[in-house]
């Protein structure tokens, strides 16, 4: 019997905060998946290595998990006054969807080191020595995204002093900024209300309940609950969590109510083809806890702590968007982040907020401001690191596509 060949893409693997994607120029791609339809979504779940019954991505880049099942396409901006457009596809681990809904702000501390290298951004715009500005169009959320790189001998910096807890060895800094997070044409909260009462219905063991939570779209669609409502303390690590499936299944069911409630699906039976958005998280107060390395975290290092779910699980860390969301949320009085972040009750929002994550802690500035009623974010900014891992071909079969 003949079996079809393998062939050979342009790839480069990268870590982007606490990420890691394949990342592919758009002209390198075969003619027919640089446009968006099956053809390209099957070539992205092929090269990631799913579906996997199994779970691990055995036979593929993904690394079994919501941070490491990643994929990015660039290529030349379209949009006047930007250099790159950024297209982010998580893939799906168990089941043959991609998922195109958002953005992933990790992966996004790389998109202007890939830019830089790959040729997209012009060379008079790139200094000998400093820093280059590249200016992301984010095609997922049409939004603007600035990424600071910085550039040696005419070369982006890759190593350096930054530490950035969930990343192992340090590397160089990446200040990001997300201009416009929300668009005023567009509700941050899509309620209308900083907060609002979640009706959860019941799910296997656990009854129906209903849920004071601040539904919040910026950087990405977030749904945030205060963790003692569920039980929590607000400190715990991955294993706490994905080792119950019944936790999770909750999760899934307040996730899916609280998409409906956003307007950002019709109908429950939706949110399962909708896993990347909404996120949700759980928040608390500061408090003292030890992360998933052994660090401990005193309550005066941080003002709170945050545990948000991606794809199904806690994530070990925290996604770049959901950082998003947090800082905008912290820097608007009345949200629960705000709240929980709230050192007296003079204080109910901040410009700038330092949270606990599984992984240890991160800061993240937003300024916020409000119009004939409604709040907007001018700027949400954080720090990041990247770094190329791996570049050349992937391969695969002939035939995926």
């Amino acid at each position: 019997m003949a079996h079809v060949p393998q062939i050979k893409i342009p790839a480069t693997y990268m870590r982007g905060g606490t990420s890691k994607g394949v990342f592919f120029n758009l002209t390198d791609l075969p003619k027919r998946c640089q446009v968006a339809g099956s053809a390209r979504d099957n070539m992205l779940l092929r090269v990631i290595g799913s579906p996997d019954p199994y779970g691990k991505q055995t036979d593929g880049m993904g690394g079994a998990t919501s941070s490491t099942s990643k994929t990015v396409i660039l290529s030349k901006s379209e949009m006047p006054e930007h250099d790159v457009d950024y297209l982010f596809g998580q893939v799906a681990i168990d089941k043959a969807f991609v998922d195109w809904s958002g953005n992933c702000g990790n992966l996004t501390a790389a998109v202007g080191s890939f830019a830089i290298n790959a040729g997209l951004v012009e060379s008079a715009r790139i200094p000998e020595n400093g820093v280059c500005t590249v200016r992301i169009w984010q095609k997922n959320i049409a939004k603007t995204i600035i990424a600071n790189v910085p550039i040696v001998n005419g070369e982006v910096q890759e190593t350096g002093d930054f530490e950035l807890d969930g990343v192992t060895f340090p590397a160089a800094e990446v200040p990001v900024e997300f201009v416009s997070p929300v668009d005023p044409s567009e509700a941050m909260f899509p309620t209308g209300n900083v907060k609002d009462v979640l009706q959860v219905p019941a799910s296997g063991t656990f009854d129906s309940i209903e849920l004071e939570v601040t539904m919040i779209s910026a950087g990405i669609p977030t749904i945030f609950i205060n963790a003692e409502d569920i039980g929590y303390q607000g400190t715990e690590l991955q294993d706490a969590i994905n080792n119950d499936e019944a936790a999770l299944e909750r999760f899934e069911v307040i996730r899916s109510h609280g998409a409906m409630k956003m307007g950002l699906i019709s109908d429950i039976s939706e949110a399962v083809d909708r896993q990347h958005t909404p996120k949700i998280a759980f928040v608390s107060s500061a408090k003292e806890y030890t992360t998933s390395s052994g660090k401990n975290i005193q309550i005066d290092e941080i003002d709170l702590n945050v545990r948000a779910l991606s794809m199904g699980k806690l994530h070990h860390a925290m996604m770049g968007t959901a950082a998003v969301a947090i800082g905008a949320a912290a820097a608007i009085p009345g949200t629960i982040v705000a709240l929980a972040a709230s050192k007296d009750e003079k204080q109910k929002a901040a410009e700038s907020v330092t949270f606990g994550h599984p992984s240890g802690v991160l800061k993240v500035g937003a300024k916020a401001s409000k119009k004939d009623g409604c709040w907007l974010v001018d700027k949400a900014m954080m720090s990041r690191s990247a770094r190329i891992l791996m570049e050349g071909w992937v391969r695969i079969p002939e035939d995926s596509f």
